[in-house]
Formats: C-alpha cells, structure tokens, sequence
C-alpha cells in the first residue's frame, strides 16, 4: 500500500484501538453499526475489494462477500480471526486474489484522512486495475468532528477533495452526500460521514 513506513496506523496499538473502541458496552446494547450496515449494503457493491479494512467492520457488515486488505498485519489477523480473508498490502498483490478486474468494487473507507492528498492518489491507483471496468469506487470520509477525533488524521477530506481526487484517478463521480445525518451535524457528531460513490469508466 502506498503509505509510510513508520505510519502509527501500521503498529498493533492501532489495532488494539480500533477494536476498544468498537467494544463499547453501550454500542454493543444499542446495536449503533445497523444504519451504517444497511447503508452499506443498499450500494449493491457486489464482491469487494475492502482497502484499509481495519479489523473487518465493514467485511462483517457485507457478511465477507470481499477481501480485505490492511497494512496493519495485527488488524489483518483479527479479520482472519473472524473467518474472512484478508492480506496485508504486500501479501495481497502476489495473492491469489490480487488478479487484473476480479472485483466488482472498490472501498476505501475510512483511508484517504489518514494520507497526504498525493499519497491518497497513489494508493488509489494502486488499487484501481483489480476492479472491473464499470464497477464501482465508495469514498468514505469522516466529518469535522470524526476528524478531530484521531490524532493520526493529516488531511481533512471532504466532497471538494473527493471529487478532485476522482478526477486524478480517472473515475466518473455518481453522486456525493453526508450520512447518516445532515451536513451540519459533522460538526458535533462524530460518527457523520461523507460519502462519495464513483465508477470505473467501461471500456
């Protein structure tokens, strides 16, 4: 994957993170993942290529109808853990899985945040030939508050810079919106997302 080498999202405490704060007793009680697996689901992605999956929150939510790919290789074994494949960035290109068009889509989210804005290009493009012509690219960003709320966040990725780096990659944007609720409430609300849909031009 297209990142730096020392990236704190790389080390096992990011993993360790991730899966503390998705433990929650009280996210567990109100089931708070449900409005954002079904949205995930009404996109009809297909069979999915899960860039910078973390440790399977999204797999879990398409019932691992995909692969994912992580450069945290302790966040990889807890997605293994869980019965779905997955790779690291290097294992992943010479995997029986890393083959030209063999995905219906591509999701990046919550990525691009984590990246400088030329970092975040070359990662897309890394992963752009293993989908399909005409198939689908999901951008999933965080708002101000979600933002704010990662120390390892470096670069404040909106609609604007969804669309400018559509643009770089080559894909064709579908439609952008904020999710689950409004715009406004990516100001207090940290789970608010930006979402963008785009597609591989066909050939």
């Amino acid at each position: 994957m297209a990142d730096q080498a020392d990236a704190p999202t790389k080390k096992a405490e990011y993993a360790e993170r991730l899966q503390r704060i998705g433990d929650v007793w009280w996210k567990r009680a109100l089931n708070v993942q449900a409005p954002y697996r079904a949205h995930l689901r009404r996109l009809n992605l297909g069979y999915v290529l899960d860039v910078g999956c973390g440790i399977g929150r999204n797999l879990l939510h398409l019932d691992g109808n995909g692969v994912g790919v992580d450069h945290n290789a302790d966040a990889v074994q807890r997605v293994r853990a869980l019965g779905f494949t997955a790779y690291t960035s290097e294992e992943f290109h010479r995997s029986e899985h890393g083959k030209p068009a063999a995905f219906d889509s591509l999701l990046i989210a919550h990525v691009l945040e984590h990246v400088p804005a030329d970092v975040a290009v070359e990662l897309v493009n890394e992963y752009l030939p293993y989908v399909k012509p005409g198939g689908k690219v999901v951008f999933i960003t965080p708002q101000e508050r979600g933002y704010a709320s990662d120390a390892t966040h470096v670069w404040f990725v909106g609609h604007p810079q969804t669309t400018e780096l559509a643009g770089k990659v080559g894909l064709q944007v579908e439609k952008q919106y904020s999710f689950p609720l409004p715009r406004v409430a990516g100001k207090v609300f940290t789970y608010n997302e930006f979402v963008m849909v785009g597609r591989v031009p066909s050939r």
